[in-house]
Formats: C-alpha cells, sequence, structure tokens
C-alpha cells in the first residue's frame, strides 16, 4: 500500500483558552486535581474516569433532573453514574437514581454561560422555507407545546405510546415532538418525501396511536400533495386512534380530502380541530379548560433510560430496525456535542440542513437545550436562488453554526461556487459540519477558500445507531484536510483486526468502541428487538461496540479517516482499503467528467481473488472514453498504489441510493457476487438496482 502523507494544517482556534471546552478542561483540572495538556490529554481522562467524565458534565452543560422518590425540585448531585465494570450488554443503566423530562430540558434550558439564558421575548426558532420566514419566540414555543400536549393528553396517550409524524422540517412537528415527550410517549419521524412502502417498513413496525401528517410539501417551486400516500398509511396501521394534518401548505385545500382520510378504527382532524375540541365537548362531561401553557412544574420526570425517540437503520436489504433512543443518553451527548465540541453560546444560531427522518435533526433540536435558536428549513437547497440558496440564507439569518452533507459540499466544490469572493459577507459564521458520508480531501481545502479561513470545519461521525457521534470537532484541536479532528469525549473508539486485536500503528480497521455510553439504544423495538440488537453490534467482536465503519486513526494528529462501510470493503490481493480513498481520488482529478462513482468488490463462487469494480455516473454531456480509464487506473496507481486498481471500470446510468442520500454499496456488491437480493422500500432509487442484475448477469 502507498504511504500515506502527512495532512494539511488549514485551521486552529485564534483563542482556545476562550472556549467552553476549554473551561470545562480547568474545571476537571480543579476538581481532581491533574494537569491535562491539551484535547488528547482530555480526551484520555475522560475515557479512563467515565463516571466521573459524564457527572462533570451534566453539572456543567446544566441538566434539569432530580433524585428520584424526592419531593419538589431537588437537583441531582449525579453521585451514582454507572455500576463498575458495567459490561456493554446487556446496556447498562446510566444515571440510576435520577428522574427527568426531556422536553422540559429543551423548552427551559439550562447552560454554563448562565443559569437562566434565555427571555420569553427571545428567538428560539426560525422557521424558513424557498419563500417565506417566521420566527416563534421561547414563550410562544411554550404556548404552543402546552397546546399540543393538552390535546395528546385528551386524546388520551400515555407515556410509553408511540406518536408518529409523516413531517417535514417545520414548527409544528418539533411542538408535537416536544408534546409527545413531555408526556413520556415516544416520538418518531419519517419526511413525506418518502415512499409509502418506506414508511410503512418502519411505522407498521412500532403501531403509532397518533400519525401527524402534513397535507403537502413544498419543494423546488411545486406543490406536491401528501393525500393520496396518507390514505394508504393509515389504511395499514390497525391500532391508529387519531390523524392529525398540518396544514402548512395553506394553497393545498383539506376539506374534500378529510372524510377519505380516517384510519380505522379512529379519527382525522385538521391540527386546529385537534387542538379544540377538547373546548367543545358537553360542558357537563368536559374536564376544565387546562392550563395552556407549559410551566416547570407540568413536566412528569421519568427514569433516565426511559424512551424518547425511535430512529430507523437504513434497512437496504430487509426490514428497517426500529431503534429506540433514551431520554437522558440522548439529551447528554447531544449537550456534550453542542456546548463542549461544538462552543455554542445562548443565542448562537444553529442550522442543520435535514428532514425529520435523519438523525441530524434531532442532533438540531436539541441545540434548544443549550439556549441556542434553531434554524429550520424545508425545501429545496437549491431554491430559489440555485447554488447560493443556502450561502444567502446563512448570510440573511446570521447563523453561526450551519451543517450540511458532504454530498453537498462536494457538489458546491464541484460547481467552483465561492461565497466568501461574491459579496456574501458571512461576518457570523463560525464553524460548518458536514456528515452523512466521508469529506474528501479536496472539499477540506475548497471549504476554506470558499467560506473563508476562520472557520472550524468540523466533519463528523456517528449515526443513528447512538444518535450522537464518535468523532466530533475539537476547539482545541487543529483542522487537517481530509480527517475528522477528534474521538468525541467520553466514548472510547479504536480500530480493530479482522481478529479482534487493537491496531495502534495508523492501520485501517473496523470502529469499535470498548467502553459502556449513556447513548447506547434502550434496545430494539419488538418481540426479538434484543436478539437483533446484540447480533448487530456485539456478534463480531464480542464485549465491544462494533460499529460497521471501516476507519483509520492518525497517531499523530489524534484524528481520524473514514473509509467506508466495513461490510463493504474492498479486499483485492487480501490488501484490505475503504472505497472512499477512490471517492477521493475521482472528485480531486476527475469531476469535470464523473458526477458520481459507486466501488465495489465483486467475487463470485470459483474466483481466486477480489476484483475492484468501479461504476460511473457520467456528468452531463460527457462519457466514458478508454482514454479516461487509463487515466483513472494511473492516478489510482500514483495516489494510492497498484492493488488499488479498479479491474473494471464501467458506465452506469445511475447510483443506489437511500432515502437519507447514502450509497447503496452491500446490496450492489451482492447483486454482483450472485446472490439473489430483495432491497427494501429504503432504496430511493430501487429501480437501477435491475441495471446491476443485468450488467452481473452479462458480465
Amino acid at each position: 500500500m502507498a504511504e500515506s502523507k502527512e495532512p494539511l494544517e488549514l485551521w486552529r482556534h485564534s483563542s482556545p483558552e476562550t472556549t467552553q471546552m476549554w473551561f470545562f478542561k480547568e474545571r476537571v483540572e480543579k476538581n481532581y486535581g491533574v494537569k491535562l495538556d491539551g484535547y488528547q490529554d482530555l480526551y484520555n481522562w475522560s475515557v479512563e474516569n467515565i463516571e466521573d467524565f459524564w457527572r462533570e458534565t451534566c453539572l456543567f452543560t446544566g441538566v434539569h433532573a432530580k433524585k428520584a422518590g424526592t419531593q419538589g425540585v431537588v437537583d441531582a448531585s449525579f453521585d451514582q453514574i454507572l455500576e463498575k465494570d458495567a459490561p456493554m450488554f446487556p446496556r447498562p443503566d446510566f444515571f440510576p437514581g435520577t428522574e427527568l423530562n426531556f422536553a422540559q430540558n429543551l423548552l427551559y434550558p439550562l447552560h454554563p454561560d448562565s443559569q437562566h439564558p434565555v427571555k420569553d421575548q427571545d428567538i428560539a426558532i426560525i422557521a424558513a422555507t424557498e419563500t417565506s420566514r417566521s420566527e416563534v419566540t421561547w414563550a410562544e414555543l411554550r404556548k404552543r407545546v402546552g397546546e399540543c400536549y393538552n390535546a395528546l393528553r385528551y386524546q388520551g396517550v400515555k407515556p410509553l405510546d408511540r406518536v408518529a409524524g409523516f413531517v417535514g422540517n417545520h414548527t409544528n412537528a418539533i411542538v408535537a415532538m416536544l408534546a409527545t415527550t413531555a408526556l413520556g410517549a415516544i416520538w418518531t419521524a419519517v419526511s413525506p418525501d418518502t415512499g409509502v412502502g418506506a414508511v410503512l417498513d418502519r411505522l407498521v413496525q412500532i403501531e403509532p396511536v397518533v400519525l401527524f401528517a402534513d397535507n403537502a410539501s413544498f419543494y423546488n417551486g411545486k406543490i406536491h400533495e401528501t393525500s393520496a400516500k396518507i390514505k394508504e398509511i393509515i389504511a395499514s396501521l390497525p391500532k391508529l386512534q387519531a390523524l392529525v394534518i398540518f396544514e402548512e401548505v395553506s394553497a393545498v385545500k383539506m376539506k374534500e380530502h378529510m372524510g377519505h382520510l380516517t384510519p380505522p378504527t379512529g379519527s382525522s382532524y385538521t391540527y386546529q380541530e385537534f387542538l379544540t375540541r377538547q373546548h367543545s365537548t358537553n360542558p357537563s362531561t368536559r374536564p376544565p379548560t387546562p392550563d395552556t401553557s407549559i410551566t416547570q412544574n407540568r413536566f412528569t420526570l421519568f427514569p433516565p433510560s426511559h424512551p424518547v425517540y425511535i430512529l430507523y437503520s437504513s434497512g437496504t436489504t430487509g426490514k428497517p430496525k426500529c431503534i429506540v433512543h433514551s431520554s437522558f443518553g440522548t439529551l447528554i451527548q447531544h449537550k456534550k456535542e453542542h456546548i463542549l465540541h461544538c462552543d455554542i453560546r445562548p443565542h448562537d444560531r444553529l442550522f442543520y440542513f435535514t428532514t425529520t427522518t435523519w438523525m441530524m435533526w434531532h442532533w438540531l433540536v436539541s441545540g434548544l437545550a443549550s439556549a441556542a435558536t434553531i434554524i429550520l428549513y424545508d425545501g429545496s437547497p437549491f431554491a430559489p436562488h440555485g447554488p447560493f440558496t443556502m450561502p444567502l440564507l446563512i448570510d440573511e439569518l446570521s447563523i453561526t453554526h450551519f451543517g450540511t452533507s458532504a454530498k453537498y459540499l462536494s457538489l458546491l466544490e464541484q460547481k467552483s461556487l465561492f461565497p466568501h469572493q461574491n459579496n456574501l459577507a458571512l461576518k457570523q459564521l463560525k464553524a460548518i459540519y458536514s456528515t452523512g458520508s466521508p469529506l474528501a480531501p479536496s472539499t477540506f481545502q475548497y471549504v476554506y477558500a470558499a467560506f473563508g479561513p476562520d472557520i472550524n470545519l468540523g466533519s463528523i461521525t456517528g449515526g443513528t445507531d447512538i444518535i450522537s457521534l464518535f468523532g466530533a470537532p475539537s476547539p482545541l484541536s487543529p483542522v487537517f484536510s481530509g480527517e475528522i479532528q477528534q474521538k468525541a469525549l467520553g466514548m472510547a473508539i479504536s480500530a480493530f483486526s479482522p481478529s479482534g486485536l487493537p491496531l495502534t500503528d495508523s492501520s485501517p480497521g473496523d470502529l469499535i468502541c470498548s467502553r459502556p455510553f449513556p447513548s447506547q439504544p434502550v434496545s430494539f423495538y419488538g418481540a426479538a428487538g434484543m436478539d437483533k440488537y446484540r447480533e448487530s453490534y456485539f456478534e463480531m467482536f464480542p464485549g465491544v461496540w462494533h460499529h460497521g465503519d471501516f476507519v483509520r486513526f492518525n497517531e499523530r494528529t489524534g484524528g481520524m479517516v473514514m473509509l467506508g462501510r466495513s461490510d463493504g470493503i474492498l479486499k483485492p490481493s487480501g490488501v484490505r482499503f475503504g472505497s472512499a480513498e477512490i471517492y477521493n481520488i475521482l472528485l480531486k482529478y476527475f469531476a469535470a467528467d464523473v458526477e458520481d462513482a459507486l466501488c465495489i468488490g465483486r467475487r463470485r463462487e470459483g474466483d481466486d481473488d477480489e476484483v475492484v469494480v468501479l461504476f460511473l455516473k457520467m456528468a452531463d454531456g460527457k462519457s466514458l472514453s478508454e482514454g479516461l480509464r487509463e487515466g483513472i487506473r494511473a492516478c489510482v496507481r500514483k495516489e494510492l498504489s497498484a492493488r488499488h486498481v479498479p479491474g473494471v471500470i464501467e458506465e452506469c446510468v445511475e447510483i443506489p441510493i437511500t432515502t437519507n442520500g447514502k450509497k447503496v454499496e452491500v446490496a450492489v456488491k451482492q447483486i454482483l457476487c450472485g446472490m439473489n437480493v430483495k432491497t427494501s422500500a429504503s432504496v430511493a432509487n430501487s429501480e437501477c438496482l435491475e441495471w446491476y442484475r443485468e450488467w452481473a448477469a452479462k458480465n
């Protein structure tokens, strides 16, 4: 394998001693009598002293919690964090002896800068679409959550009931989520652009009692009605008691549809009807008019492992796994990441371009718990101003922390878009975050040229499984091209060889976590949930969490490089490498000709070795010539090694992706290897897989 080049340093904080991570480091040094020299020492302390680390994190970041069984508001001291020598499976119980309410922590945030950092009239949410902007104050948000909370109680929703959303990224979605979790019920959501099959693959498994749904979505200047989809969905949910329609697109009138949108065993309402029907019943039988505000003393508290969300694995070749996440684990991980790793302060403006399906929506919404103003965007990232739409939004709304996908940033790179050089001030922008797939080294350099030199570019990694991060930004560390800055505090991650031995020489291996962490899922939903849980994370390397990513750690910088999914590792001549290494070469040198690519290892029965097959979706007006094939092979040989060179380079019609935009490598690998693969509705463009089946049959 070619010797790796040292990465280029692109950024370091001008005054790290002013960051909240620095203040936290000083607190640890004072309280525990240690001297920590920079991030690496702080990280080592955090994974060697897990109980002390999470106690200090809870106290420093500010968590509303109290000792179980006490009367009134008695703050938890977090004396009990974790049983000594607790295993990772079965999932250990973090913070026993405490109680909290997840929604309370988002609606009444605490923060190290101030115990009461927001006023009623401050802005909590700015909701944007392609054509509109709206603001919601903290007082208004609490009032709206209180109204929805009362309506759900009147509906009979109880703790642990499932409440689902077929909703876009707007304020009503957050209101419904907060009202649900305030009650102790479990929230789950799927974006309205998802196909009916993929929606039912998820919701049928968890049997929601209430479904909130948008009447339509507005994307790229066009209205997309949802009534036909909703009708199919509710017909397959026999335990659904209420369908509640958000009339998000005013041009679509629901009166003509409502009669056809009644659940088999329930009722349907517009959102306004759902909120007000408790006041229109017979006065002699209805309950007293409730207080519509949701004040501090109205929250029911629950144990720390009480479920708050159900998220879903991609499920490209089977039913998605329904991953149940805990309230305390989700909250403290997000507060740690926002306050310590991202240095988010009260009134900072946090924006992540996401849908409600993606884990990053939950990460964004938790910004409320750190007293940030969160920015929602529902629409196309390229409408109405083409590639400048998102940079213009950053400038207009004074966004301080902007998150997106690696794919979006690479598209801007391919279009040679330079907002910093095109009269966009971007004065407030402190950080750009990227996830979803590995960020190429060339894109790191592009971001600093395009958005300015003073930004913390945080390529991050973690995922749906942990609803948080394994690799995170660090204000105490430099940014190096192509590298995630650091291992996240409290997450004891490393790389394992196939035989289960730790790799300490920067060699690539499987990403594992060897110590418990609070955002481990509570379970997978369903009767066989715990068996699926064990098989998913603890079967390959017993006793440690196997995340399924192929990764390399840079022992010199402390950074990490994501090389692809470990189940999609390529192994020609026994050399293991990730597809991301090939994608980076294509983006850096061949972006003018190649729009996208899929790199797969094919080994069929009887083959002596694995063959690297590279499928290319060509850019508009371009075609794959023999000269381009040879150019790619020569470049891969020079930049990587002879063993990385694709044995087959073929033009394809389309790259299969999941509904979250990730490439479907494993299903194509199975097709190429001769397996009969039945893909699920989670593949957004599954029809293109037929092309790969036909290609495999001929080749």
